[in-house]
């Protein structure tokens, strides 16, 4: 869904509307969307620049930091994200950025592509870790077993190959 700038009539303009998992481009990613997403976007053209705010709201799968296991959550994403021509943008090698600047990204050809913003957007806002449950026992890193599933035994069989010697000690 590209939106051409020069084309829209009103200063402020709104699109809401829902694209499906396969339409988003989430192949290659950590996460998949369970459902089609639903997502609401209000474009407000200045004389620089062109303010986009938004909110998307999303189920996707993920696996679990610990056991691997998918874990289905919800995601209320709230984003702005400034759009501003190449020309009112700083050409200096050196310029000091400030924390507004990383929002902003520069167009070149006056279009913006909502389905890549809303890409980027759930991607920016993945979870950094995400549990099966609360006490999850991960997986054994000598057989691999899922320790939610099935006691593996294998830390209680393990001897240190350093220490072995001092067990005939007895």
């Amino acid at each position: 869904m590209i939106v051409d700038l020069t084309t829209l009539k009103n200063s402020e303009t709104s699109f809401d509307f829902t694209l499906a998992p396969e339409d988003v481009g989430l192949e290659n990613e950590p996460a998949s969307l369970i459902n089609e997403l639903r997502a609401q976007v209000n474009l407000k053209q200045g004389i620089v620049q062109t303010d986009v705010e938004g909110n998307i709201f999303v189920r996707i799968a993920i696996d679990c930091s610990r056991c691997l296991q998918d874990v289905e959550i919800d995601l209320d994403i709230s984003f702005i994200a400034v759009f501003i021509a190449p020309e009112h943008y700083t050409e200096a090698k050196e310029a000091e950025l400030e924390t507004n600047d990383l929002e902003v990204s520069i167009i070149d050809d006056s279009k913006i592509d909502l389905i890549e913003l809303v890409r980027e957007q759930i991607l920016l806002n993945l979870p950094l870790q995400v549990f099966c449950q609360q006490d999850c026992q991960g997986l054994c890193p000598k057989c691999g077993a899922n320790r939610n599933l099935i006691d593996c035994k294998c830390k209680e069989n393990e001897i240190d190959p350093r220490w072995a010697s001092l067990k005939n000690l007895k």
